[in-house]
């Protein structure tokens, strides 16, 4: 009997795969997903920092376009979401982001933030230490400056998770809860997938969203493998008492000693900290080293977050591209697309990424502002001459 088919076949259930289900379904496709546990995921990890201006680097001009359109895009993105999953809050707090320096060396790395953001015309404001800590009394009283980012928001990623999968549910995804083992390819083009229990699903057109893991499923050709890799990043979670709200009013991030930390607290009286960056490929161990770093450089930060309890201790994989940008769209293969490699940004771009994916999914176009971030881009030049027989075309992971 030939297995039942769907018009889009997602591999991935985390919030980008989920995303990418909803909106393809709600443009009236028949979509099924594939994910022993749906909802899981980085999502469980993240913190949610919407932060577009804060996260701004040197050589990400054309991602930060993407990143401020999917941002702009959040507000009404939440209210629709919301309302399609029957009411499940996502958290969705416009805060605001404060990002501080404790020393000479992190105050001038945030003076040329700054002036990098005013010439990207981005909305930031210095402050002075005083003002910092007028801002947010529980500061250290060492923190020399800061930036007031008003625009840079947050979301709770494990309510977005939970909505998304609800929502999908009501619009009629089907949700395989197993394990992809291998892309079936039939007369050169995407046809399905095939399950760890041997059962086939097909599909008119099959999404490979499935975080780090989506360069590790079977069956896809070397040349269209997405060059995504896992880079590892601990997180803590504590609890604000009441005795101590308002602990924090607003995310709090600052470089301490050449490494990132921020504070991410929720409406509920759960205050995230993170995050580690580790390259150290599949390990998702909690280690006491990663746990202790976190810890000292948010006490230099504000030293009162020794006193709250410490709730949870967990490590994710961040999937990373080349670019540490994402790869949306079709590839060389027909029938097959790619909606992973978001890295740090995956939750910042969830509205874009179900926008774009759902577009491509219908019409085959990717839509302009999409257009620099096609899987394509890592593909090897075509010879215009003679190649060196010594030295393959390769992709280089950074």
């Amino acid at each position: 009997m030939h297995p039942r088919t769907s018009d889009v076949l997602v591999v991935g259930g985390g919030i980008i795969g989920l995303v990418t289900a909803w909106r393809a379904a709600q443009r009236g496709l028949r979509v099924a997903v594939v994910d022993p546990g749906p909802g899981g995921g980085a999502a469980q990890v993240a913190a949610g920092m919407l932060a577009a201006v804060t996260e701004l680097h040197y050589g990400e001009d054309t991602l930060l376009g993407l990143n401020l359109e999917s941002a702009r895009r959040y507000p009404d993105f939440v209210t629709e979401l919301q309302q399609a999953a029957g009411g499940v809050d996502v958290g969705y707090r416009a805060c605001g982001t404060l990002a501080v320096a404790l020393d000479a060396d992190d105050r001038a790395h945030l003076r040329e933030l700054h002036a990098l953001q005013r010439r990207s015309g981005l909305a930031s404001e210095w402050l002075t230490g005083r003002e910092c800590r007028r801002l947010e009394p529980m500061l250290a009283p060492g923190v020399r400056g800061g930036l007031r980012v008003d625009g840079d928001h947050q979301v709770d990623p494990r309510r977005l998770a939970a909505a998304l999968l609800a929502a999908c549910e009501r619009v009629g995804v089907v949700v395989h809860r197993a394990w992809a083992e291998r892309l079936v390819v039939l007369r050169d083009r995407a046809a399905g997938v095939l399950l760890g229990d041997g059962t086939e699903r097909a599909a008119d057109q099959v999404v490979l969203a499935a975080g780090s893991l989506s360069g590790r499923l079977g069956g896809v050709p070397e040349e269209v493998l997405p060059p995504v890799r896992p880079v590892k990043g601990q997180v803590l979670r504590l609890s604000v008492p009441s005795a101590y709200a308002p602990f924090l009013s607003r995310t709090v991030r600052a470089v301490v000693r050449g490494s990132h930390v921020y504070l991410v607290p929720r409406e509920n009286g759960e205050l995230v900290v993170g995050a580690t960056s580790e390259e150290l490929g599949w390990d998702t161990t909690v280690t006491a080293g990663g746990v202790y770093e976190l810890l000292r450089d948010a006490h230099e930060l504000v030293p009162g977050i020794t006193e709250l309890p410490l709730t949870e201790t967990r490590a994710g994989l961040r999937p990373g591209s080349p670019d540490n940008a994402p790869l949306l769209g079709p590839t060389a293969l027909p029938g097959l697309h790619l909606a992973t490699g978001h890295y740090r940004n995956g939750v910042l771009l969830t509205p874009m990424t179900g926008d774009v994916m759902a577009t491509v999914l219908t019409t085959g176009e990717l839509p302009e502002e999409a257009r620099a971030f096609t899987p394509g881009r890592f593909s090897p030049a075509p010879a215009t001459g003679p190649a060196p027989v010594s030295v393959p075309a390769t992709v280089g992971v950074s």
